[in-house]
């Protein structure tokens, strides 16, 4: 993560280096907390993980470590954390109903015979899709068919695609192409994504052992043609255990109810409409480390932001992202400029370096940081002393606590600082 901001924040423009003025604060050390310190106790440790308490942070995110009942786990940055922890609880109540009756049950009939949802597939395809969502497409890599390749399969047959075919055209038979995998999991495509919802989890998380949990379970409750329940409601067919933790951050609210296949030609259509040509598209769906929630939810944040070229430069740092955590920091920036374009309407996209940036109806440009402990950094210095544009004003809006010495060091530099 912080190799990611620190390239969003601190490329140089116009060729020469900054100098820093006499009248800047000194650079500050990133500092270490202390976890026991800074969490609700809910956070700090429950029935399946403790925080260590050293906590260093990178001038932007804490780095967090957890020991917890299925191995160490690192999280950088709060948001992050709470998520795991939810994720833990999540998997705890997964382990819980694959030891039960019920569970046991489902798995044995999987064995015994085929499933109603996979013979009315066999017999009639078609009828049988009629009576699954709207899907093009699958995600999971479950039950026969490479559905975890489908986005990859979709950009390698757009590279190879005849130069003289219609993009209509292309697009119809990628929809189909997609439609022949999906054919015989459909039913478990919409299963596991009610699992997902049941759990108020990522459906695409990148926690391996839960997703292993999810589709073990979900796969032996749908392959034995029962209802799925989780936790004690498995074991005792009382109600439904329902997580109680905060439902994970950051979730586009279709997520659970749209296949994969269909998302990716929603953000295909959505791309396109904002004129990306299709070298950049194939770049978004390509990149790994933009798992179908995050690049969904930035695409649609996107789409809800003022147009014009600089949102396609916008598109492009999202293509680029190099890991995870930086698809889920440059996410997580869109989703608060959205959220201000919602409550006080930008008139315009812009960029300060490969920060996305919103104008101000009165002229503003404000750069959003969702942090957790912003300091006064030589990188920070460095995009702060960024060479401005005559006579504009700029706002640097911080989701998260920023250092007395950062805001005394953005305010030098012509910056004025919003710490919500």
């Amino acid at each position: 993560m912080n190799r990611f901001i620190v390239s969003c924040l601190s490329a140089t423009f116009i060729g020469g280096s900054v100098v820093f003025a006499q009248q800047f604060p000194s650079y500050e050390e990133p500092p270490v907390f202390a976890a026991s310190q800074l969490l609700p106790v809910g956070l700090l440790q429950g029935p399946q993980h403790r925080v260590r308490d050293h906590a260093p942070s990178d001038g932007f995110l804490i780095h967090f470590t957890m020991d917890t009942n299925y191995g160490v786990v690192h999280a950088r940055g709060l948001d992050e954390l709470a998520v795991r922890v939810h994720e833990m609880g999540a998997i705890q109540l997964l382990v819980e109903t694959s030891k039960s009756d019920l569970f046991a049950e489902g798995l044995k009939k999987s064995v015994e015979a085929p499933i109603d949802a996979v013979k009315n597939i066999a017999a009639d395809p078609e009828g049988a899709m009629k009576k699954a969502p709207a899907t093009v497409g699958h995600f999971f890599q479950k039950v026969g068919s490479s559905v975890s390749n489908a986005a990859t399969k979709v950009g390698d047959k757009w590279q190879n695609r005849d130069p003289d075919q219609n993009t209509e055209e292309m697009l119809a038979e990628t929809g189909k192409g997609i439609g022949k995998s999906a054919k015989s999991v459909a039913g478990f495509d919409k299963a596991k994504l009610d699992c997902a919802r049941k759990l108020s989890v990522n459906p695409y998380s990148d926690n391996e052992l839960l997703q292993s949990e999810m589709e073990k379970v979900t796969w032996a409750f749908f392959a034995g043609g029962l209802p799925l329940r989780l936790g004690a409601s498995a074991v005792s067919g009382g109600a439904s255990m329902a997580l109680t933790a905060t439902k994970t951050v950051g979730i586009p609210e279709d997520i659970y109810d749209v296949t994969p296949g269909e998302l990716l030609l929603r953000d295909r259509q959505a791309m396109e409409a904002m004129g990306a040509d299709q070298a950049l598209i194939e770049k978004v769906f390509l990149n790994p480390n933009l798992n179908v929630a995050l690049r969904h939810g930035a695409i649609q944040s996107l789409s809800a932001l003022p147009g014009g070229t600089d949102r396609l430069n916008v598109v492009g740092q999202l293509a680029s992202c190099a890991t995870a955590e930086q698809a889920r920091y440059f996410y997580q920036v869109l989703e608060k400029l959205k959220a201000r374009h919602h409550s006080s309407p930008y008139k315009a996209l812009s960029t300060v370096m490969r920060m996305p940036a919103g104008v101000t109806q009165d002229g503003v440009l404000e750069v959003v940081a969702p942090v957790d402990y912003l300091c006064w950094t030589p990188q920070i210095a460095q995009f702060a002393s960024t060479p401005k544009m005559p006579g504009q004003k700029y706002r640097a809006v911080v989701y998260g606590k920023i250092s007395p010495s950062a805001i005394e060091g953005f305010k030098a530099t012509g910056w004025e600082v919003v710490d919500l």
